[in-house]
């Protein structure tokens, strides 16, 4: 196949590669390495303080929120976006992994574009649903998961579905776990932190939480999840990769119980990719992650009272020890690796570039 001249462009909220915890910054910043890796000519438009493989272009040195932005703040998003768009000449293909202010620039490039949706669209958001609609038959959509295209309130002509793919070296396998569960995300109420919590408490067992607290999420956190810490109930902080990795490996079950409709969840393919099943509640792209009793256990989310199915996570603890650890290895190594990624997201690009 002909090599290509690929924009990639990512968020600036955070630095590439991420210090900590960021997953759409780890995506983009191994999906640019690759593709440099695979001979086409990349440039990534980030910060000045990434680190990549490719051409760096960049308009701030360090990242929104090492600058101590707030998130409502979306001038320095904007900045970053006409920044870009003023330098989108000479290009083959530009790809998007902003939010969806990005679009407001369409008219304004004549190079093809492609839009990863890292992040839902509530179909409450009316303005930006009315805004959508008079791009809908000129943009190209990638969605994380087939659940997540379903989802979208509007139906984008031009989709495909790409899954996100891991670093399956830094996430080994281990066939030993110890005794604790493990939760990982940003400390909010809709990742389901406390339903990790409860369950963990019925159960009797040992839980390990992990994450960033936003400024904005510290009154949740001092509030909702410090009283229930104790010697079982750990907050173990923000780890970076190799910290993750190692907690990933030994943990017995990644405990996931979210209450919102996640669109990929990479945190539950590197739980698998380390051996550990995830028990998870049936939100969003759950069910293309995880297999039913072999990787892991897909909880319906309410009960028979139409109540929070915590008892069903209660008994998906129970049973854990009936999944094998290598069936949850073997699964990440045939649907989430980064090469995998890489070359889905390539036929994309050609097929772009021969309808324009």
């Amino acid at each position: 196949m002909k090599k290509i001249k690929i924009a990639q462009i990512a968020p600036i909220w955070y630095p590439l590669p991420p210090k900590k915890y960021a997953g759409v910054e780890r995506i983009v910043t191994a999906l640019t390495n690759g593709l440099v890796e695979k001979g086409h000519k990349v440039t990534l438009f980030a910060t000045g303080n990434t680190k990549t493989k490719a051409q760096l272009k960049f308009i701030r040195k360090k990242s929104l929120t090492e600058d101590k932005i707030p998130w409502a703040d979306v001038f320095g998003e904007l900045y970053h976006l006409s920044f870009v768009f003023k330098n989108l000449k000479n290009y083959d293909i530009a790809h998007f992994h902003t939010d969806l202010k990005t679009i407001l620039f369409q008219d304004f490039t004549k190079t093809p574009t492609l839009y990863t949706i890292h992040h839902p669209l509530d179909k409450n958001q009316t303005i930006q649903i009315e805004i959508l609609k008079k791009y809908q038959n000129k943009l190209n959509f990638c969605f994380l998961s087939k659940s997540a295209k379903k989802l979208y309130p509007l139906k984008i002509k031009n989709s495909w579905v790409v899954y996100n793919g891991i670093d399956l070296n830094n996430f080994s396998f281990n066939p030993s776990p110890k005794d604790y569960l493990l939760w990982v995300g940003r400390i909010e109420p809709y990742k389901g932190v406390e339903n990790a919590i409860l369950a963990a408490k019925i159960a009797r067992r040992k839980l390990f939480l992990l994450g960033k607290i936003d400024k904005e999420r510290e009154g949740y956190f001092e509030k909702k999840i410090k009283p229930h810490l104790s010697e079982k109930i750990k907050y173990l902080g923000e780890f970076d990769q190799k910290k993750l990795s190692k907690i990933y490996q030994e943990a017995q079950a990644f405990l996931y119980p979210i209450e919102w409709p996640e669109p990929f969840g990479l945190v539950m393919a590197e739980a698998q990719a380390c051996g550990t099943p995830v028990i998870v509640f049936n939100q969003g792209s759950a069910s293309e992650l995880v297999i039913h009793g072999k990787t892991g256990f897909v909880v319906p989310f309410l009960n028979e009272k139409g109540e929070k199915n915590i008892q069903g996570l209660v008994e998906a603890i129970k049973n854990i020890s009936s999944i094998k650890r290598e069936d949850c290895r073997k699964h990440a190594e045939e649907k989430f690796s980064i090469k995998s990624m890489i070359e889905n997201y390539e036929k994309i690009y050609y097929e772009i570039l021969a309808k324009n």
